[in-house]
Order: C-alpha cells, then structure tokens, then sequence
C-alpha cells in the first residue's frame, strides 16, 4: 500500500542569514512568459544552504518532512539515516533531529523498527515542551507509529496501528485540539479494499486512540488521505489523495464526533487533482495545493470555501523556469502565501514560489544542485520572517551519492 511516488522512504552559498550582507546584492528578478517570473540567479543573496546532512550511521538522510520553531531551535525529522540500516533494509530507519539557525545540527533520536518506529516523513508538532509525530512504518504490526519525544531526546511509542479496522501507514502528522492529538492514514479502516481506504483518527498523549472516520472511496467519499488537518473552530478539514467521481481527490470536512462531507471532488485537467498537502486557513478561506491537474497537469494552487466553492489560482506550467507538481502546504506570512514545489525551476529541481491570494506567483529560488539541495516536499516554516525548510535529496554530502546528497535544511529571506 506503501506508494513509490513519494520517493525513498515510500518503500521499504553563505551558510546562515547573518552571513548573506556579504554575499553580493541581490539580483533583479525578470519576467518570463506566459506571466511567470523566473531568476536570474540560482542562488538569490538571501537565499542558504544551513547544513547538508550526512547519513548513515552518524547522521540523518532525506528529509521529506519540514521544520517546527520552538525556543530558537528548529526540529524535524529524516526518512532515512541512523545506525539501523540492517534493521530496515535500507540508509537506516529515520532520526529526528535538532538545528540551530546557523547549522549546529544533532541527531536527537534513530528509529530502530523492531517496536520502535521506522520511516518519518512527517512534521512534528509541540505540545506543552513535548513533541509528538508519526512514522509510516514501524511499531508492533509494522503499520505505523505515534511517538512522543523530549526536546533531550528521549523518545516514546505512544501507539502502535494495526491496520485491519484501524489506521496503517499515518504519512501526516498531528494537530492538536484542545489537548486531544488528530491525524490520518493513508490506509487502513474498515470501509473498501482489503487493506482499507484510509481514516482520521484521534489520540491522547497518553496513548488511548480511535478512529474518528473510516473513508469509503468510490465516488462519493474520498480515499488514501496524505495530509493532516486544519482545526477552525471545532471542525476539521483536509484533502485526500484519492477518491470523488474522478477518484483524483477530494477536500473534506469532519466534525470530531466522526460526521464528515466532502467540499469537494477535484476533476483533474483544469482543475487540481491528487492533493498531497493539507490546508491552511486565511480569514475564512482556506488555500492548498495539488500534485496534477491545472490547465497544464502539472498542478495546482487553489482556493474553497467552507461552503466548497474552489477557485483555481494558479497552473503551474512546466517551463518557463517556474515549478510544477507541488506537495506541500502552503504558509501565509504576512497576506502573501508561500511553498515549494518539487520539480521545475531553471535546473528542474524544484522551487521557493510566493504566490499572492489573486493569484499572481512568484519563483523565489530555483534549486540547482551541486551543493545545493534538490526536489523539496515540505512545507515551509516563519521564523521571524525568514523562511526556513528542507530537500529531500541534495547538499552534495553523505552516502546519499546516487540523489547527489542525502538533503539539506535551507533559508530563504523574501
């Protein structure tokens, strides 16, 4: 059920923003057609590769996950890296990490499997100085895990998915509502398919959990969610990745009693399709992204109302030196959204895009390789206005030789 799509963990330069006065001015950014604005420059003055990870067995590899801020430290987590390669078969199961604005990185936890979790992929989240996540793979019935973790390092399995009525492979992570963590499962359940169409599922920080929801896909429910949740007052809304008359997606709406409605069904060309990323709440409208679809199938910025009215703002056009095919969640800093997308660009590695709540977009940086960092999935984080984020492939360091590096954490000042 593990979807070979989302990369590796799917199966089985100025240095910091203090520096970047020094580095030169920026470059002017120049239209291009078609309404894009593409670089002229592949590494923008205010733009920085903070640290490069190693991999195995010292250090984290492929971080597909972003970042979360707490006390002047930013946390996050790796697919892959640590000691345990035997274990999982593979650049080990996964760390979660610590680093410090200019690059002081430590490994703060390796997953092991065999009970512990293997294969994060998804942002953590605070609650109370505690941070808590998932892992697709891993625990006791290798469906997934819950986990907590101290700021120190000490890390706990909370719960343990079972699949076969209960979720199985939570690729999301958590949100917090009113003390009481929610999430998905890209599979799982009791409704459709052997294995199950996916659920949301809630949880204590003590452990006890239940499905809040078991997705029925066909045509009139969605499927396969990949994204968390966004909490507006009480009701919580999210995307799945398939399911809906076109079985391309849909968005949702779930009270925390269980009972949920789809707002949408996307329809591929012209409009999005296979949404990837969660959404976020701006004034009463929320704004997402989608991997396919658009005017060119190359994805998608969107807008919808609570009452389920979408709006198409953008189709990213591969070419032209703008992005395509976007999988992460957009982050409003200051009325303008901003993201990644995972290829395109001038070298075809992926994009920084800003992108205005009309419409107008924006490349802010164009990944390009050799030392810099390659294909981000994540969403950004606000620190004090300076963007921060990571690539899931890049850096140009570590045993990661075949992806060109196994990842970096950058900066981005708009």
């Amino acid at each position: 059920m593990i979807d070979l799509r989302l990369g590796r963990y799917a199966s089985g330069v100025c240095v910091s923003i203090a520096m970047l006065a020094g580095c030169g001015g920026t470059q002017p950014l120049s239209p291009s057609p078609g309404g894009v604005t593409a670089e002229r420059t592949r590494v923008p003055a205010a733009y920085g590769v903070i640290y490069s990870f190693k991999g195995p067995s010292g250090d984290g590899a492929f971080p597909a996950s972003g970042l979360i801020h707490l006390k002047g430290t930013l946390y996050g987590t790796t697919v892959d890296g640590g000691p345990y390669t035997s274990t999982c078969y593979r650049l080990g199961c996964g760390t979660v990490y610590a680093i410090s604005a200019s690059g002081n990185e430590t490994v703060l936890h390796n997953f092991g499997g065999s009970g512990d979790g293997e294969t994060p992929a998804a942002t953590l989240i605070n609650v109370k100085g505690t941070l808590y996540g998932t892992t697709i793979e891993g625990g006791t019935d290798s469906y997934g895990t819950v986990f907590s973790i101290t700021t120190s390092g000490a890390e706990s399995v909370l719960y343990s998915f079972k699949g076969n009525g209960d979720g199985a492979y939570p690729y999301e992570g958590l949100i917090d509502v009113n003390g009481t963590l929610y999430g998905t499962t890209h599979a799982g359940g009791s409704e459709c398919y052997s294995t199950g169409c996916g659920t949301v599922f809630k949880i204590t920080t003590s452990g006890k959990e239940k499905v809040v929801y078991s997705f029925k896909g066909g045509s009139g429910d969605g499927a396969a969610p990949e994204a968390g949740l966004t909490d507006v007052n009480g009701t919580l809304y999210g995307t799945t990745y398939e399911g809906g008359p076109n079985d391309e997606g849909t968005v949702f709406s779930i009270k925390t009693s269980g009972k949920e409605a789809v707002l949408h069904s996307f329809g591929g060309y012209g409009d999005g399709a296979y949404a990837l990323a969660g959404l976020i709440d701006v004034n009463g409208t929320f704004y997402g992204t989608t991997y396919d679809g658009g005017a060119n199938d190359e994805g998608t910025v969107f807008s919808i109302k609570t009452s389920g009215k979408e709006t198409v703002l953008h189709s990213f056009p591969n070419g032209s030196g703008d992005g395509f095919s976007p999988k992460a969640a957009l982050v409003n800093v200051k009325g303008t959204l901003y993201s990644t997308t995972d290829h395109g660009g001038v070298d075809g590695f992926g994009t920084v895009f800003a992108i205005t709540r009309s419409g107008a977009e924006t490349v802010l940086h164009s990944f390009g390789g050799s030392g810099d960092g390659t294909y981000p999935s994540a969403s950004l984080i606000d620190v004090m206005g300076t963007l921060y984020g990571t690539t899931e492939y890049g850096g140009g360091t570590g045993n990661c030789a075949l992806e060109g590096g196994c990842g970096t954490v950058f900066s981005l000042s708009p």
